[in-house]
């Protein structure tokens, strides 16, 4: 605990400084609830993309045999399919600036229905598909890992005023407190004893 001044001056800087952790100490942790709660979300959010991924890739199986592989099924698209964009937005979840997925941007280039198997149009679709989940997940995965570092950082502020701050601050006020009332008993003392020598002569 470092030394503090046993002043009047320091006192009122002891009791605004408890007064400001005390006002602040609430909104600390009514954001770490709302960062829980947020977390959770997100994570809700991840393991649902997680489960449409695997679901498409399981949709996906039967292509592949049509195909001969996923080697070939990816060069065949790649030869029409190509990302122009990936679309996100930025939002504020509980005061964490976040990415937002919104779509992926895609060209596809034509292609001779008569020549080309009658199922690419739905392959091209699939790949699509698969990409944007691919493409939502890493936002997903952005946004869970910066609402997971901003809930570590608002339990350390609580956890700070808390079991830091706070008592510290209660702790110098009770000290000096006792100091200042020692300090005027005893000039209480001197004054009587000034007194009666003042008497007695």
């Amino acid at each position: 605990m470092a030394k503090i001044k046993l002043t009047k001056t320091e006192l009122k800087t002891q009791r605004d400084a408890l007064k400001q952790f005390s006002r602040f100490l609430p909104t600390l942790q009514l954001k770490k609830q709302q960062l829980q709660m947020e977390l959770r979300l997100s994570k809700k959010l991840l393991q649902e993309n997680e489960a449409a991924d695997q679901a498409l890739r399981d949709g996906l199986a039967s292509w592949i045999v049509l195909f001969g592989d996923k080697a070939n099924i990816e060069d065949k698209v790649a030869n029409y399919l190509t990302i122009e964009k990936i679309d996100c937005d930025k939002t504020n979840i509980a005061g964490v600036t976040v990415p937002v997925f919104n779509e992926v941007l895609f060209s596809v280039t034509e292609y001779d229905l008569y020549s080309e198997e009658p199922y690419l149009d739905d392959v091209i679709q699939a790949v699509k598909d698969v990409i944007s989940i691919r493409e939502a997940h890493k936002v997903l995965e952005e946004q869970f890992r910066l609402l997971e570092n901003e809930l570590r950082l608002t339990t350390q502020r609580v956890n700070l005023f808390e079991k830091v701050k706070i008592p510290e601050c209660k702790e110098n006020i009770r000290r000096i407190q006792i100091y200042l009332g020692d300090m005027d008993t005893a000039a209480v003392a001197r004054s009587k004893i000034a007194k009666g020598k003042g008497v007695a002569a």
